[in-house]
């Protein structure tokens, strides 16, 4: 029986309370403002609508991403091979959860390893970049990307996380001139996320100064971390505190709009409480060049890989019928429609 580290309990933790507890943000992503003109003469065919897109020079038959979410803990090597699975059959995205797991503790290595079932996926490997405050270098991050052989690094941002968590690493200060020795040392592209409280316009600006090849805002709308942490307190009061925290965040949208307000073309990644293709149609509108979604991928994998697979090809076509509706052909063309606010 393998030993349970305290690192894979609280992954376990994570994994469970996601599937169980209602942890939504009382935040909503913004969208549900915006909505597409409808064409009832699309000048198009249904089946001529191409949905494929280029991200970090790879090929995706979609703009969809499986987001960062888990590994450390047996249960979650499951949900890695089905995913990584559903994502090699279904031709899109994927990342991974944090691997510190496996750095502190190589025995946990195969929960995060992918590639034998997903060999020609894009794959993101991932730390948080709080580490490296606290003794990790740009060694540990070569390690992340050489375990799982990935095509780029997410280093994620998670201040609230760590300050509501009993054990949470809050050492921020100087961060940013770490995270620009690894955009400039790595030989992989290094992406920075949040994990569901966004990215604002002096963050965006602090990033990509660093060096950053892309962005993913994951904003408010979806998941709340601190509701999470709240399920994890370990006493009455931490419960609390955790709690007053389901308001807080940027949203999605917000975030967007924020970084393209700061550059207009470096990759963007949108994720955030978007629960449909309708939704990341609307988001490669309002600039951004993927979609991310978390908690229905989750639950999907926690059930089967055929279900897996049968969300990533429902959101495919909700993708394509939207385009279609809308009159619009590519992805390119997607990309420069206007939205109505409403």
């Amino acid at each position: 029986m393998k030993k349970v580290t305290p690192i894979s309990q609280r992954k376990s933790d994570h994994i469970r309370i996601n599937l169980r507890e209602d942890v939504q943000s009382a935040v909503t992503t913004g969208l549900e403002k915006y909505r597409f003109e409808h064409q009832a003469l699309p000048e198009c065919n249904l089946e001529d609508v191409n949905t494929q897109t280029t991200f970090l020079n790879k090929r995706l038959s979609a703009p969809i991403l499986i987001s960062s979410m888990t590994g450390g803990s047996q249960e979650a090597a499951q949900i890695n091979l089905t995913l990584a699975e559903a994502a090699e059959q279904t031709q899109i995205a994927m990342g991974l959860g944090s691997q510190r797991a496996a750095i502190e503790h190589p025995e946990l290595e195969d929960t995060f390893k992918v590639r034998h079932v997903a060999p020609n996926i894009l794959l993101f490997a991932n730390l948080g970049a709080i580490q490296l405050n606290y003794r990790y270098g740009l060694d540990e991050c070569k390690k992340a990307v050489d375990m799982i052989e990935a095509d780029a690094l997410v280093l994620h941002l998670n201040p609230l996380q760590e300050a509501l968590q009993p054990e949470g690493d809050t050492r921020f200060e100087n961060l940013i001139e770490k995270i620009a020795m690894v955009c400039h040392s790595l030989s992989v592209p290094v992406i920075v996320k949040e994990v569901g409280w966004g990215i604002s316009k002096r963050v965006a600006k602090l990033l990509i100064e660093a060096g950053v090849s892309a962005i993913d805002v994951a904003g408010a709308g979806g998941t709340s971390w601190s509701q999470v942490e709240m399920y994890r307190a370990k006493s009455e009061s931490a419960a609390r505190i955790a709690s007053h925290f389901i308001d807080w965040g940027i949203p999605t949208v917000e975030c967007i709009k924020n970084i393209r307000s700061v550059h207009p073309s470096i990759p963007l990644i949108a994720s955030g409480g978007i629960r449909n293709g309708i939704e990341i149609a609307k988001c490669i509108a309002l600039g951004a060049d993927l979609g991310a979604l978390a908690s229905p991928f989750l639950k999907a994998a926690a059930r089967s890989l055929n279900d897996t697979i049968e969300t990533i090809n429902e959101l495919k076509r909700e993708i394509q019928i939207t385009m279609f509706a809308a009159g619009v052909k590519s992805i390119l063309e997607l990309q420069t429609t206007a939205l109505k606010e409403i």
